[in-house]
């Protein structure tokens, strides 16, 4: 059966040259309840923009100090395109924190600080006393973004098919959140690629995949939390509420549910894991072909 919002005939297109795509987004009449009926489901899916700059600044850091160590051809050309792409990414949704959270007062600055926090410091290059620490320090890098891009390719490809429609979604987060989907299933397979070419293991590859996944989930209820108690239209929540504010948004579809994530994400720990069986390459691509917000920069 033809996943949601994908044609009964279509066929993987299977591998494409990864290019970055301009994107153009005009957040003035974009409420902070972007699901009307989902206050909670829309801060939960906003809140990724309090993460995605720096996190995807971090990945392109990583892979221009990989970049020179790599000598084959075909995945050099990959990681380029992959590194256009999360450089777009990041710029786009920086814009969002200030055109759109800040705009609904919303002040994202202190969330965004702990963001760089985390991910200059925390997860930053370390100075190393040896040649061989440096690698090391590289390669767990590595491996983390090998975890984290399977994490962003099943949502990527939730989003894609997602229901987002039947709750009078706001098309221009839907747009955003597909058009950045879709590219997450598009270039789904370059992290793991890149963690395979520099020797990440499998119990390295799996350690990094429960801490990614034990993290998306604390950050999530975190940034969810943030905004939350930022939103006048909305009593304040303790943690404990808006985790189970989250658990009934998944329970009616707004977002995805805790045993698809955790069934998506254990696909991560078999031997034979790839990437191509996560999402479908010519429903990515189709979507981006016509995303509103691609054309408008065209």
């Amino acid at each position: 059966m033809a996943a949601r919002g994908q044609d009964a005939g279509e066929v993987d297109a299977g591998p494409v040259t990864l290019h970055a795509r301009n994107v153009e987004f005009d957040w003035a009449g974009t409420p902070l309840h972007w699901m009307p009926t989902e206050p909670i489901a829309s801060h939960a899916v906003s809140a990724l923009n309090l993460l995605l700059p720096e996190g995807e600044r971090w990945f392109c850091a990583t892979y221009a100090e990989a970049l020179p160590l790599v000598k084959d051809d075909k995945l050099r050309e990959d990681m380029l395109g992959f590194m256009g792409q999360e450089s777009m990414h990041a710029e786009t949704h920086n814009a969002v924190l200030y055109e759109f959270l800040e705009a609904n007062e919303v002040d994202p600055k202190p969330f965004v600080a702990h963001s760089e926090y985390l991910f200059r410091k925390v997860l930053g290059p370390r100075e190393a006393s040896t040649p061989r620490e440096e690698r090391q320090q590289l390669v767990e890098r590595i491996a983390f973004i090998g975890a984290i891009e399977h994490i962003t390719a099943f949502l990527g490809d939730y989003v894609l098919n997602s229901r987002w429609e039947e709750f009078d979604a706001d098309p221009q987060m839907t747009d955003l959140f597909r058009w950045h989907g879709a590219e997450e299933v598009e270039h789904r397979n370059v992290a793991h690629d890149v963690a395979m070419y520099f020797g990440v293991g499998y119990f390295r590859r799996n350690f990094a995949m429960v801490v990614a996944f034990l993290a998306f989930w604390v950050l999530m209820i975190r940034g969810t939390k943030f905004i939350v108690h930022q939103d006048r239209a909305m009593p304040n929540r303790g943690t404990i509420r808006v985790l189970a504010g989250i658990l009934a948004a998944m329970r009616r579809g707004s977002l995805p549910g805790p045993i698809r994530l955790l069934k998506d994400a254990l696909r991560y720990f078999s031997p034979s894991y790839t990437p191509d069986k996560v999402g479908n390459t010519a429903q990515a691509v189709a979507y981006l072909a016509k995303s509103p917000a691609a054309k408008a920069a065209a």
